[in-house]
């Protein structure tokens, strides 16, 4: 690796066939394991980013189509989990612990050198796609802090010359932790902009044009009788459902809270 990234372009749709190709005897081989086949879901999304450098569309369309699951389903799993990426990253991912012991051991001036290092706020990417930065919750190293990771690579004890050792080696190609997979130069942040809209109080798209998205009984019904009519006379609704206990039993909890 150079002190400069070569990006090659995003996976061809023929290359992306070869690869599923590839990975689909692994893919088939976590099915196995499972009782529940969308259990092999994750790991499944790990194989295409050690080779993508992130969760594409096409690869969780065809996940989804190997375990028999929606779009959505796939979607709701990768945009819960922060690791799984869905644009493409640098090929250094750089996450500074920014929680209450690495705080009080310093983080803030090391996370105001990384930025001014790098050039960068948290969640954004260099223009030569080789550092992406991130101010993260606690990792779990709260002994030797202050702490980051780099590609989930631990480094401890941090101090800005660390840091700068640290940016130089990575940039001249001797640091000893390996670059991540890039098949598609990455833009000035990996955040979706409906994630980054919601993130700042906006409306996602469910919400646009509805005067108050938290009114349980929807446009002009404050009350929400409207909704609740809706629920009791939709019958699907509570088809196939188990009977609740309706009545508490008399026992030891029950009456250790009644005397």
């Amino acid at each position: 690796m150079g002190s400069a990234v070569n990006h090659t372009e995003r996976l061809s749709s023929q290359d992306f066939t070869t690869l599923c190709e590839r990975l689909r005897p692994q893919c088939e081989m976590l099915i196995a394991q499972y009782p529940n086949k969308r259990s092999a879901l994750m790991p499944m999304l790990h194989l295409f980013v050690d080779d993508e450098g992130y969760a594409s569309r096409e690869a969780m369309r065809f996940c989804a189509e190997l375990l028999d699951l929606t779009a959505a389903d796939v979607e709701s799993v990768v945009s819960f989990y922060t690791l799984f990426f869905q644009r493409p990253v640098g090929r250094y991912m750089l996450q500074v612990c920014r929680n209450l012991s690495c705080t009080l051991s310093g983080a803030e001036a090391i996370m105001s050198h990384c930025r001014e290092r790098l050039g960068l706020q948290s969640l954004q990417t260099t223009e030569d796609g080789l550092f992406s930065y991130e101010e993260v919750e606690c990792l779990a190293a709260c002994d030797r802090a202050p702490c980051m990771q780099v590609n989930l690579e631990f480094v401890y004890d941090l101090t800005p010359q660390k840091i700068d050792e640290m940016l130089d080696a990575i940039r001249a190609g001797t640091y000893g932790v390996a670059p991540l997979a890039q098949t598609a130069s990455p833009a000035r942040t990996w955040i979706l902009r409906e994630d980054r809209e919601i993130a700042r109080g906006e409306r996602s798209a469910g919400g646009v044009g509805v005067p108050d998205p938290d009114d349980a009984g929807g446009i002009g019904d404050e009350s929400g009788v409207i909704m609740l009519d809706r629920i009791f006379a939709d019958n699907a609704r509570f088809a196939g459902r188990t009977r609740e206990r309706v009545v508490v039993e008399p026992g030891p909890i029950l009456e250790a809270i009644t005397e």
